[in-house]
Order: C-alpha cells, then sequence, then structure tokens
C-alpha cells in the first residue's frame, strides 16, 4: 500500500468528477430538489417530515454513490484503464483506497449540501448535533460506494450495472424501517432487514433525532455500517484482477 498512490488514485477520480457536469447535478441538486418536494408533501406534517427527510438523508447518498462508483469501475474495466493500472505497481488496495477518499470526499460535499438545505431553508428538525447526521450519511455513502465497486464486476455493461440498483438498493430501501418500523414486520421479513447494512443507518440516524447525545446504540450501528463498507471493499478486492493472462 502507497499513500501516493492512493492520493492518486483519489484524485484522478475527483478530476474525472468535476468535469462530468450530469454526475455533479446528480450529486448535488437531485437529492435537495428531492427534499424541497418532500417538504411541501408533508408542508401539514412537519413531525413527518422531521422523521423521513432524516432517513433519507442517509438513503441518498447510499443509493448515489452505489450507482455512480458501480458504473465508473465499469468504465474502468470496460476501457482497460483498471487492465493497465494494474500492470503498474500501483496496488489493488491503493485503487480501492483511492476511490474510497474521492467518493467519501463528493459524499461530504453532498451532507454538507443537502444538510445544509434541510435544516436552513426546509426546517429540519432533531434532537442531535447535525454533525452525527453527517457522520453517519458519509458512511452510508462510503457502504453504498464499497458495494458498488463489488457489483461492478458482475456486469458487462452500464445498462446492466443500473440493473443491480433494484436488487441490491431497492430492497434495503423497503426493509429499513423507513415506511414500516422494523419491530412490526412480520418475522422473516425483519430477520432480512437484520442482515441489510442500511437498517443500521436509519437506526443510527433515528437516534440522533431522537437523542441529545450521541447513544451507545448510534456507535454500534456506525460500527456496523463501517464493517460492512469493510468486507464489501475486501470482496471487491477479490474482483479486482486482469482479464488477460
Amino acid at each position: 500500500m502507497s499513500g501516493r498512490a492512493t492520493f492518486a488514485t483519489a484524485g484522478r477520480i475527483l478530476r474525472q468528477l468535476r468535469h462530468d457536469r450530469r454526475t455533479i447535478a446528480l450529486i448535488l441538486v437531485v437529492p435537495t430538489l428531492l427534499l424541497t418536494l418532500l417538504r411541501f408533501m408533508f408542508d401539514a406534517q412537519p413531525a413527518t417530515f422531521d422523521r423521513v427527510a432524516l432517513v433519507l438523508l442517509g438513503v441518498f447518498p447510499f443509493t448515489m454513490m452505489f450507482l455512480l462508483t458501480s458504473v465508473a469501475m465499469l468504465r474502468e474495466r470496460t476501457t482497460g484503464t483498471l487492465e493497465r493500472l494494474l500492470t503498474t505497481p500501483i496496488g489493488k488496495l491503493d485503487i480501492l483506497l483511492g476511490y474510497g477518499v474521492a467518493f467519501a470526499g463528493a459524499a461530504a460535499v453532498q451532507a454538507a449540501v443537502a444538510s445544509a438545505l434541510a435544516y436552513g431553508l426546509l426546517g429540519l428538525d432533531t434532537v442531535g448535533n447535525p454533525w452525527l447526521v453527517a457522520l453517519i450519511v458519509i458512511g452510508n455513502a462510503v457502504l453504498g460506494m464499497a458495494l458498488g465497486l463489488f457489483v461492478s464486476a458482475f456486469a458487462r455493461s452500464e445498462f446492466q450495472a443500473v440493473q443491480f440498483m433494484p436488487a441490491v438498493v431497492l430492497p434495503q430501501v423497503l426493509l429499513c424501517g423507513l415506511f414500516v418500523p422494523r419491530e412490526q414486520m412480520v418475522g422473516w421479513l425483519q430477520a432480512i432487514s437484520d442482515v441489510l447494512p442500511m437498517s443500521y443507518a436509519v437506526e443510527a440516524l433515528t437516534e440522533v433525532g431522537t437523542h441529545a447525545a450521541a447513544t451507545p446504540r448510534m456507535w454500534r450501528d456506525l460500527a456496523i455500517i463501517l464493517a460492512a463498507a469493510v468486507i464489501a471493499l475486501m470482496l471487491g478486492a477479490v474482483t479486482l484482477r486482469r482479464r488477460s493472462p
């Protein structure tokens, strides 16, 4: 592992993102528009807006980083960039950590913009500190990035990469507790929910929304999120291999 190689990879990814206006709009503009729409949907129910918007602050970066990373890594594979990188002294871990640093930075910017809008203009009110919300949001984005790196190995086109969203992302959104509290689900659905990492992101955000200080459960949930991201990165490292001998 080389810190120089890691940050060189991160710099290359960030330069690519900076010149892609559609990606910038997806990261920064789309979440703010959706949160604004949500605010007017629940205009007469501010408490419902507080609960739903807080959860969606974690769902948005997970979903977007999963999509962006899976497509970006697929391009690296199909264009031969990854093949060429693996012939150089740069290691697999450098590549993966480079992606992690780049997209964590993008997630931090997204979290800052979305949180500033939600708390400053849309009136989001939480008992806990907004900085804890941002910390969980970034952790969830890193998890989405790690899963995106992993599943990109199983796609042969960008369309196929997008098709993984219903299989990987939507079940987590449905079972994370956003629509129905997990404890009210039937037993087998609750069991599935217990092994889906986004469930712990929602639980951690809920803890921030209802407690003034960070709770042990929140820290536990955040640790689970980061552990799931590490496991996904390790699985992603297995898929980082040259196609030709």
